[in-house]
């Protein structure tokens, strides 16, 4: 059997060590010190954001956003419906209610066509959503040019979900930057790791404070343990902060490795007029997280016949997510779909594909995923 290739494992720049360390020989091992604190600096820097915390997930990262939002029992929070659990989770944990948005078919994040029919039905029934979570699939921007001005003028703030996006723009400005808050993800597979990790951004520094206050238990300043509010242990250790300081300097590297692996997929299945790939609005500068195909509808050829072929090779794919709507824990939570009949995100599950997208996969290894593609068509 080949050696595995995996979708997207971690990529590790060499210079990791370096601030690892220095966070051993300082003995700064807890959820505290020098590393957190630059890696914050440095992220929140390159986003053009005042600030930002660094906490143990993306999805911790939402989490405080809704909180701090006033996020609680019985509010209806917009979130796509084309993306991970992550997104939408923490509307539960506040005891709130998700409100699924469909995609669009130009951008496949949230559709600006289905949010006014959603902003707009739930008026009618009194509802105010008292936040939106807005999701940048696969490293791909949201057109925040019609978005934003139906959610501002709704008065709905937005957190933005770009844990998929980190080092990707939109019109010259980094995702993450267009909502109240940022959210970015460092798991295992993303563009950059620090193992397991994530980070919110904000201009907002006061909000920033007291979720960094959340994030540590909430333990009030004085000599004992006193506790006033509920609190999370939501913080990022120093040592895990430091992998993500050195794989911020790579970052731009690995960007432009994704971007050209994507490439090579694209001119490789250019003449198969079955396969099409994940479009990108205009003004988009994705990161190219992951290659996404979809096949045409009434194609010879499915997602599950190519992941098998590939996975019968030790080569791993995965489908397209599966829209939070049709989610057995989400049952009976309100979706506003883009069309007449059936939805946008739907559509795409039944015919998308990931394929696998990892910065060190060598050519050898991309030719023979493209040579196994190639043979079932």
């Amino acid at each position: 059997m080949n050696k595995r290739i995996y979708l997207s494992p971690p990529h590790m720049g060499g210079q990791e060590q370096q601030f690892i360390q220095e966070a051993f020989a300082s003995n700064w091992i807890a959820p505290l010190g020098p590393n957190v604190d630059a890696f914050e600096k440095e992220l929140s820097d390159m986003a053009g954001m005042a600030g930002g915390v660094a906490l143990s997930s993306g999805t911790a990262a939402i989490h405080l956003s809704l909180k701090y939002l006033g996020v609680g029992p019985g509010d209806h929070v917009l979130c796509s419906t084309f993306t991970f659990s992550a997104s939408c989770n923490p509307i539960v944990y506040e005891k709130a209610i998700p409100v699924f948005v469909d995609a669009d078919a130009e951008s496949w994040n949230m559709s600006p066509a289905a949010l006014e029919k959603a902003i707009s039905d739930l008026n009618k029934k009194g509802i105010k959503p008292k936040a939106a979570v807005v999701v940048e699939l696969y490293g791909r921007s949201a057109d925040y040019d019609r978005l934003l001005p139906i959610l501002d003028l709704a008065g709905i703030p937005v957190i933005e979900d770009a844990a998929e996006a980190l080092g990707s723009t939109y019109k010259g400005r980094w995702c993450g930057s267009f909502g109240r808050f940022g959210i970015f993800s460092f798991n295992g597979n993303k563009i950059i790791t620090t193992s397991g990790g994530g980070m919110a951004v904000a201009n907002d520094v006061d909000a920033l404070r007291t979720m960094r206050f959340w994030a540590s238990q909430s333990r009030d300043p004085g000599r004992h343990y006193e506790h006033s509010q509920i609190g999370y242990n939501y913080r990022m250790s120093n040592v895990l902060a430091g992998i993500g300081r050195g794989q911020l300097r790579v970052l731009r590297d690995r960007v432009q490795q994704k971007r050209k692996i994507h490439s090579r997929y694209r001119e490789a299945f250019g003449d198969i007029a079955d396969i099409e790939f994940m479009p990108c609005i205009d003004g988009c500068h994705s990161n190219d997280w992951l290659t996404v195909i979809t096949l045409k509808s009434g194609s010879a050829v499915s997602p599950d016949a190519i992941i098998d072929a590939l996975e019968g090779h030790n080569i791993e794919s995965r489908p397209v997510w599966k829209p939070m709507h049709l989610q057995p824990i989400f049952v009976g939570c309100p979706f506003y779909s883009q069309l007449d009949a059936g939805s946008i995100a739907e559509n795409l599950f039944k015919r998308g594909v990931c394929l696998p997208s990892g910065t060190q996969m060598t050519e050898s290894q991309q030719d023979q995923v493209i040579q196994l593609i190639r043979k079932i068509f």
